[in-house]
């Protein structure tokens, strides 16, 4: 335990003696002088916590060495009992109080009592101290936490940042060859082209997959990921997920099977779009570690109340197997098992860390059972609300293809798109639906040529140099070019954040466009802005 220094101030040396005595402690180390201006200066040297000061001395009595003491910023909280030998009277212990004092002790001295207050005060300093380095520490951890997080903040935007570059300069890219190769469908091909065009077809999209996994992993930490619920069809989304699949599966001369149960509800409450995440991820995976034999993918109802329904689908193959060791990890992001068998199928690892953290987001839990050389069942089970089955025209019902893409003549539209590649299709696009459209490669240019020209729609990139689409959107509804404040303002963005879609809604766009795009969802947004 670390001594407290405490000061003994008496003119007389024979009390100054007597009061050692009394206090002789292992725990206090006693300092003493006759002078109380020797006094002062150990109390400005010396870290004393407590001072038994003699009222009477001559040259400075105790009270003015005690204000003193009070008046300056080093000394002020050392605690002083006066030690007197004058008149007991109040008016004297409140001078002496008002001095700053916080007690009295008076001659003839009882050793007793003098012992027991001066080791209650001793005990008071030591809480005071430890409350006060308690404070100190409390002050440390907080900058320290104030910093980390300040410094986590910041990574978490050079993170998103990184996130939104990537995928701008990735997928912008990306949507230019699906673009060309949606254009080239359309031209008369031989049979060797047409092969040609389907492998770089699957090829594109297996780039886009990998990319929209990272950006999926990265989004669900970040906490940026959201599950919607809507009403589903149940039914329809596992036989779309099976359709898509068995062709792959029939390359593979696997039998790829779906079971629905009769008592399975029509329509749930569930996020449609990460329904089938799960199981396009489950059924590819199954797909790719399956050689012979078959896959299924089956839900089953495991019970019901008054309006929710537990159900649980599961994919089931007849593949390879999964060891026990390496089911601990297969779950884990960018992990593959080693098996040179497993490892020829490719891949990035992260198919199965998506789906677990989906049925976990979702409420639900992923399950694996799995023998080497036999197969794996990959199951989840959750509590849906369900209702009775919706008799209404879905949208998109009774519609085709011809009807959607039809044509938008004497429409006038503006492209703003910097990328060679993604600007030849988006206007061979809008050539095929009669479209009259100029184009544009930077902001500055927009602005300039909206001060002459008129157009019913603008088809806006978000990242364009010099000042980005974000900024020409602002400028425009502001006012920036009089009687233009209102024309339509399509944005095109190869973000995939949910704020990449709010700054575009901020900045003044009536709507976004994803890339890569489909020509059909431009087409129809396209048509709500037909005069």
């Amino acid at each position: 335990m670390n001594k407290v220094n405490l000061l003994i101030v008496d003119d007389k040396p024979e009390n100054i003696i007597a009061l050692e005595a009394v206090l002789d402690q292992q725990d206090i180390n006693i300092i003493s002088t006759t002078s109380p201006n020797e006094a002062l200066r150990i109390c400005w040297e010396k870290d004393i916590a407590l001072a038994l000061v003699d009222v009477q001395m001559p040259g400075m009595n105790g009270f003015e060495l005690v204000e003193i003491l009070k008046s300056n910023a080093k000394t002020q909280d050392i605690m002083v009992i006066f030690v007197t030998a004058i008149s007991l009277e109040v008016k004297y212990a409140l001078k002496g109080l008002n001095a700053g004092a916080i007690d009295y002790l008076y001659k003839p001295l009882d050793p007793y009592v003098t012992a027991a207050k001066v080791d209650s005060f001793i005990e008071l300093i030591r809480t005071q101290r430890e409350i006060k380095n308690k404070n100190q520490q409390l002050e440390k951890f907080q900058k320290e936490l104030i910093k980390a997080k300040n410094e986590a903040e910041l990574s978490k935007k050079a993170k998103e940042n990184f996130m939104a570059n990537m995928s701008h300069e990735i997928r912008t890219p990306i949507n230019g060859i699906i673009g060309l190769i949606n254009l080239l469908k359309k031209t008369e091909l031989d049979n060797n082209q047409k092969e040609m065009l389907g492998l770089l077809e699957v090829s594109s999209e297996s780039l886009l997959g990998v990319i929209n996994d990272i950006l999926d992993i990265s989004k669900i930490e970040a906490g940026k990921f959201r599950i919607n619920y809507a009403k589903t069809d149940i039914r329809l989304i596992l036989t779309q997920a099976t359709n898509l699949l068995d062709i792959r599966a029939k390359e593979k001369k696997l039998d790829l099977k779906l079971e629905i149960p009769d008592d399975l509800p029509e329509i749930i409450i569930a996020d449609s779009l990460r329904l089938n995440q799960i199981f396009m991820n489950l059924l590819s995976n199954a797909v790719k570690f399956t050689q012979k034999g078959e896959i299924k993918l089956k839900a089953e109802v495991l019970g019901k109340k008054t309006n929710t329904v537990q159900i649980r689908f599961s994919v089931i193959d007849s593949g390879i197997g999964i060891s026990p060791a390496d089911q601990a990890k297969i779950f884990d992001k960018f992990e593959q098992i080693e098996d040179h068998t497993i490892a020829q199928h490719g891949g990035t690892g992260l198919g199965l860390a998506i789906v677990k953290k989906l049925v976990e987001l979702k409420g639900g839990t992923l399950e694996l059972t799995s023998k080497e050389g036999e197969g794996s069942t990959f199951s989840f089970t959750k509590w849906y609300e369900f209702m009775a089955e919706d008799k209404t025209k879905k949208d998109g019902d009774n519609t085709n293809e011809t009807e959607i893409l039809s044509s938008l003549k004497g429409l006038k539209v503006l492209v703003a798109e910097d990328n060679i590649i993604n600007k030849f299709v988006l206007l061979k696009v809008l050539d095929g639906w009669e479209v009259k459209s100029d184009v544009v490669g930077n902001g500055l240019d927009v602005l300039e040529i909206l001060k002459t020209n008129d157009y019913d729609v603008i088809l806006m990139d978000t990242y364009m140099p010099g000042m980005n689409g974000l900024e020409v959107t602002e400028k425009i509804r502001t006012g920036f070019i009089e009687g233009k404040e209102n024309i339509p303002i399509i944005t095109f963005t190869a973000g995939v954040l949910e704020t990449d879609k709010e700054t575009s809604v901020k900045a003044g766009a009536n709507d976004i466009l994803s890339k890569p795009f489909k020509p059909a969802i431009l087409h129809q947004k396209i048509k709500i802005y037909l005069k």
